[in-house]
């Protein structure tokens, strides 16, 4: 796509970006065998002993159909369909280390289990029936097929860097915090004593070693829109003690300052009336309740679609629509099988593919956009549609200056679409009265 003109910039027709987080797939565990996108129905894993393998194939890869290029004494296993009410297989830096298998993208398979989860529990995909609306959301709008997280891990990270684009508790030697801290909520109110744990540059894993996760070691996206005027929410299930899924309860910016009071937002159901009432932030973040999620084993709960749908058919319905961005993706790959071996742009990652969906009345029609994306984008996308500058230099570690920014995404020549709803099995009445979960989110 040819370079966009002063007069076609995405702050001269997108004013709101909404961020929509859910929770632990890979892209292949919920687009397996999507049209255009380099998700095959198969993948590569180590042998073991299972009826449900085949041997090996040789032929060339193709994007469009099952890759048969896996390592040498690797066999190709078939993904098999699943619910959501399949185990939660792991999801830490280790899990991650060993599913990579130093680039040969077969270590899902040493995951194995006994019983009804079969020896391959990692290679599969969910129910099209169970995720419709996120398959209309990509045949309508843009699916991103190499969207990665900025790091290699779970829940906790994820969250930090889709917010700051950097986790870095120190600069020389350069370290990074990983996974999750010794005890919850995992954050400035953790109990005193709490340890974090971190990666070296070496990626020797230090555990419990790092300091109390109350960060103030790096900024993050807060600090920049706030010093440009700019207005901003993040949505949460509950204000304090919210876990992982919240990061700024872990970032002294945020939670011992003003932001703590006027921009942490709880219930997050709020997303879903605030568009209607004329309250929506310039950027929100939103994430969801666990059996709103996408959770696996959220018990067996299929309602993240429809939340994920009432809220883009909320702001759909608003005012906001012509001047909106929504990006949905996945905090992390949970484990699930993923082909695509991820770009190693430093001793962080990138981590393993997740799903992202951007959606908006100047996106493209139906299109899989194959530009490498890391977490960061959405937040260069960000500063770019507010004539920001990045949240600081990548020689401490941040990355939105190298990140591509989600411009390939967008038509900005095409009149802005009207919106047509996602269909979605529950209305956004189901959420509103539904009851404030008070469980963990996530563990890991």
């Amino acid at each position: 796509m040819r370079a966009l003109p002063q007069s076609e910039v995405p702050s001269r027709f997108i004013s709101h970006v909404v961020v929509i987080i859910q929770e632990n797939r890979s892209l292949e565990n919920f687009f397996a065998g999507y049209p255009g996108a380099d998700a095959p129905p198969t993948g590569c894993g180590v042998p073991a002993r299972s009826a449900t393998a085949r041997p090996r194939v040789s032929g060339r890869l193709s994007r469009l159909g099952p890759s048969s290029q896996c390592p040498p004494g690797d066999i190709s296993i078939r993904l098999r369909p699943i619910t959501f009410d399949d185990p939660d297989i792991g999801h830490d830096w280790q899990k991650s280390q060993l599913e990579y298998d130093k680039g040969n993208m077969d270590g899902f398979s040493k995951l194995g289990t006994s019983g009804k989860w079969g020896p391959y529990p990692a290679y599969t995909y969910v129910k099209r029936s169970l995720i419709k609306p996120y398959w209309d959301m990509a045949q309508q709008y843009v699916l991103a097929d190499e969207m990665f997280p900025t790091e290699w891990g779970g829940s906790f990270t994820g969250h930090l860097t889709l917010v700051a684009g950097t986790d870095n508790i120190h600069q020389s030697p350069s370290e990074a915090e990983i996974n999750n801290p010794t005890a919850g909520p995992f954050d400035c109110d953790s109990p005193p004593g709490t340890k974090s744990s971190y990666v070296t540059s070496a990626q020797k894993l230090e555990l419990n070693k790092g300091p109390f996760p109350c960060f103030d070691q790096w900024r993050s996206i807060a600090e920049v829109l706030d010093s440009a005027g700019v207005s901003w929410k993040y949505y949460a299930h509950k204000k304090l003690n919210a876990g992982v899924w919240e990061p700024f309860e872990a970032m002294k910016y945020v939670r011992y300052g003003a932001d703590w009071s006027n921009n942490i937002i709880a219930p997050q159901t709020k997303i879903l009336t605030d568009p209607g009432a004329g309250n929506l932030a310039a950027v929100s973040f939103v994430t969801p309740s666990l059996p709103d999620s996408d959770h696996p084993w959220a018990k067996g709960s299929d309602a993240g679609p429809s939340w994920v749908a009432s809220i883009i058919n909320a702001i759909g319905a608003s005012s906001y629509w012509n001047s909106t961005a929504i990006i949905v993706l996945w905090d992390d790959w949970g484990g699930w099988y993923d082909n695509a071996k991820p770009p190693q742009l430093d001793y962080r990652g990138l981590g393993f593919r997740v799903p992202c969906l951007i959606i908006s009345p100047y996106a493209k029609h139906g299109f899989v956009d194959s530009t490498q994306y890391e977490f960061a984008s959405i937040l260069k996308f960000i500063e770019k549609v507010y004539g920001l500058g990045s949240i600081g230099p990548p020689s401490q570690g941040y990355t939105d200056q190298r990140a591509a920014s989600l411009g390939a995404a967008f038509d900005f020549r095409q009149q802005p679409r009207r919106f047509s709803a996602i269909p979605s099995k529950y209305p956004l009445s189901y959420f509103l009265h539904e009851p404030p979960s008070n469980e963990p989110v996530d563990t890991q």
